[in-house]
């Protein structure tokens, strides 16, 4: 317990040490000079990713479930790949061709994120529920329950911890990608970003990408406490 609380000191210590060094790098007056589009932008940036994810969420993990049933052994690999486009295709261009087939703003930017955030979760949920021990299985089916009530009680639960780091992974490309949206003129932390690199004014530029880094690493824990919270109030594996 000592050691848990010390390493918890220690990680709060080196997180506070590294927002004065940003806060340091960035500058007071910066900070006070763009805090009014800072707030604008980051609330767009938050539209965008969780609409994103959620849309990720809703297709992703029926979609692993899909792929991880009997019916589909053998053919589940190549059917991967139809999720694998958001991945492949490099960001800029699912960007455009986002942009010329939904236009300029937010909506493209939605969609092209939600193809970039699907493969880990689809792959993850896949791989979660398909490395399920099959005795957990044969003993569900051999106390009377039916192939929904294995999947539910038995396999999902089972299968949280993996999905949850797919969703993490998803999460990080989502953030990370989001700034992009400004080429095809949608909000984000893009706006601070890309002209900052326009102008060569380094604080604003080192405003935009700091804010989209912190970002990430606060959302990515809100995920993992979260679920880690929820398997500690009784979904633990069984």
């Amino acid at each position: 317990m000592a050691i848990r609380y010390g390493k918890g000191l220690i990680g709060g210590a080196l997180v506070i040490a590294l927002l004065a060094l940003l806060v340091h790098w960035i500058g007071i007056n910066t900070i006070e000079h763009y805090r009014d589009d800072l707030l604008f932008y980051l609330q767009a940036h938050l539209i965008l990713v969780l609409a994103s994810m959620l849309a990720a969420l809703v297709v992703g993990i029926p979609a692993g479930i899909f792929l991880s049933r009997p019916t589909m052994v053998g053919r589940a690999e190549r059917f991967m790949q139809v999720f694998n486009i958001g991945n492949t295709v490099p960001p800029l261009a699912v960007l455009a061709i986002a942009l010329g087939v939904l236009g300029i703003g937010s909506g493209p930017a939605i969609f092209a994120l939600f193809l970039a955030s699907l493969l880990p979760i689809v792959r993850n949920t896949y791989e979660g529920l398909k490395n399920v021990q099959g005795s957990l299985k044969e003993a569900a089916v051999g106390i009377g329950m039916t192939p929904s009530q294995v999947l539910w009680r038995v396999e999902l639960p089972n299968a949280v911890p993996i999905i949850i780091g797919g969703v993490r992974v998803a999460l990080a490309i989502n953030v990370g990608t989001a700034p992009l949206a400004f080429l095809i003129g949608a909000n984000s932390l893009g706006s601070l970003i890309f002209p900052g690199i326009a102008l060569n004014n380094q604080p604003q530029l080192l405003l935009g990408a700091a804010c989209t880094a912190l970002l990430a690493l606060l959302l990515d824990g809100l995920v993992t406490l979260a679920s880690r919270l929820w398997l500690e109030r009784g979904l633990r594996p069984s």
